[in-house]
């Protein structure tokens, strides 16, 4: 009788992180970037071979936002029939089994025998050891961050490059068919156009396990490895709906991602305890795979600091996985354990307690049982209230924070974008902003706010609490939790006005 199959330590408590991780992040009001993607999602459903653009009732030809992955949600979404902000919601749990069992993998080619501990460790150090501030982005893997971001490209595509990774460990070192190649490109190919800067991250990781564990160097090896850039190179270039070459060089985001830099020490020292065991792997192999992917890294992200190019700090998360992964690995190697892993095991734990306490906690702990008030991630109002008057595709003016993120993620135009977008030349997103500004100035004449709905076809208004309603306008509904105010924009408005000559500093006119 064969004896009976038990489930490894892996797959329990990462089943357990799964529920409690898509539990946690279903709590999270939608906030932050996540209106964004659900508008992408939104335009795919409305016309899927050529989606307006995300936020702006304009042509979306070129944005980087139209990836494979965002064509999928919309297409579920026209087939389900749920909105985009659903989608995105349940996307969430198929990004976080991407995730996990990416780490499954990776963790078990890491490791030289059957360690069944070490995936466990190695999830644990990649969700708590950070840093003492919190460190809130897209892309990061911290507990509290990924509540926020589990549902978003960057995660889908983290999980890709991890599968990636292992799979291409796995080829260096023991050899693999010119299939399976073409896979390792197809994959890489595929994390290019779903997030492109993660896929800066991927590449060099998988350039450090070619490195470090492909020791042949035959020709036809060669020659293999040339087949994976090419089909991964392919993939990018067949992709229609954008160029990710013109994304190279594009500095519209830089100085958003700019705050990246900011206060590095105390969002990630946590992580350097990984650096005793990284140094263990570089004596024992000057080419091992952590070790080159941690330089390589490192480089990169200096090198977005130097030349001003910040987007590249979007790889900061990734930078950690080396330092989290090596300390991970070389605590689950079997007793007896030398002196620097006695003295490593404790401060892992250590750093594991004060990263969960000063920072992540609040992402699992319930606050009615909360017993110190730890930080949570950000709780928006939501604007379903007004989603419930205006259409889809309509158009509203707004200026507000969170109303110009949110919004659009239950179908409505803005009149200007909020972040910048590579289908959308950032002059115009610039004049569409001072056009928002010129209409919701008290000083605005009549005839200026006409000029502005006409050009813009705005139907809609969504007013700060202490944005005065237009003469013109109807207040059709408001929100007694942040006193927002809803008003309509008659048709009648922009025919009872004459059409006005345009501004002489370039603000739109008729």
């Amino acid at each position: 009788m064969p004896p009976p199959v038990r489930p490894t330590p892996y797959l329990v408590v990462g089943g357990l992180f799964w529920v409690v991780m898509v539990a946690a992040a279903w709590r999270v009001p939608m906030c932050c970037d996540f209106g964004q993607h659900a508008a992408v999602v939104e335009r795919v459903r409305a016309d899927w071979l050529h989606p307006a653009h995300p936020m702006a009732d304009l042509p979306g030809a070129g944005s980087p936002y139209y990836s494979p992955y965002a064509l999928v949600q919309g297409l579920l979404a026209e087939w389900s029939g749920l909105g985009g902000r659903h989608i995105v919601r349940l996307s969430g749990p198929v990004n976080l089994l991407v995730l996990l069992t990416g780490v499954g993998r990776l963790t078990r080619t890491l490791t030289p025998t059957s360690r069944p501990w070490a995936p466990v460790l190695a999830l644990a150090a990649m969700v708590l050891l950070w840093g003492t501030r919190t460190a809130w982005w897209s892309g990061y893997l911290g507990l509290l961050s990924m509540t926020g971001n589990l549902s978003y490209p960057s995660t889908f595509a983290t999980g890709l490059a991890f599968h990636l990774w292992a799979s291409a460990g796995r080829a260096a070192r023991d050899g693999a068919r010119l299939l399976a190649h073409a896979g390792l490109g197809l994959l890489l190919g595929l994390t290019v156009l779903v997030h492109p800067i993660t896929a800066v991250a991927a590449g060099i990781g998988t350039a450090a396990f070619l490195a470090g564990r492909q020791h042949d160097r035959y020709r036809v090896v060669l020659a293999r490895w040339a087949l994976t850039a090419a089909v991964a190179v392919a993939v990018a270039v067949a992709w229609p709906y954008f160029s990710v070459f013109s994304l190279v060089g594009d500095g519209s985001v830089d100085l958003i991602h700019q705050r990246l830099y900011t206060e590095l020490p105390g969002r990630f020292w946590l992580a350097l305890l990984g650096l005793p065991a990284l140094w263990l792997r570089w004596r024992r192999d000057r080419r091992d795979p952590l070790v080159l992917m941690c330089a390589a890294e490192c480089l990169v992200v200096a090198y977005g600091w130097v030349s001003g190019q910040y987007t590249y700090g979007r790889i900061l998360g990734l930078a950690l996985v080396p330092l989290q992964f090596a300390l991970a690995v070389e605590l689950a190697q079997p007793r007896p354990w030398p002196l620097v892993r006695r003295v490593l095991a404790p401060l892992a734990a250590a750093g594991a307690c004060v990263g969960f306490v000063t920072v992540q906690a609040g992402a699992v702990v319930p606050r009615a049982v909360d017993p110190v008030g730890f930080g949570r991630p950000p709780s928006w109002a939501t604007y379903a209230w007004a989603a419930r008057y205006i259409g889809p595709g309509e158009v509203v003016l707004t200026s507000g924070y969170r109303s110009t993120r949110a919004l659009p993620g239950y179908g409505p135009f803005l009149v200007a974008p909020t972040w910048p977008d590579p289908a959308l030349d950032e002059r115009e997103r610039v004049r569409r902003q001072r056009a928002v500004a010129r209409y919701l100035s008290p000083s605005s004449t009549r005839a200026e706010r006409a000029a502005v709905v006409r050009r813009y076809r705005v139907g809609w208004l969504l007013l700060l609490p202490h944005q005065r309603v237009p003469e013109e306008a109807v207040v059709v509904a408001f929100s007694p939790r942040t006193g927002e105010v809803l008003a309509r924009v008659p048709e009648s408005f922009v025919r009872t006005e004459p059409a006005g000559r345009r501004p002489s500093d370039g603000s739109p006119g008729a």
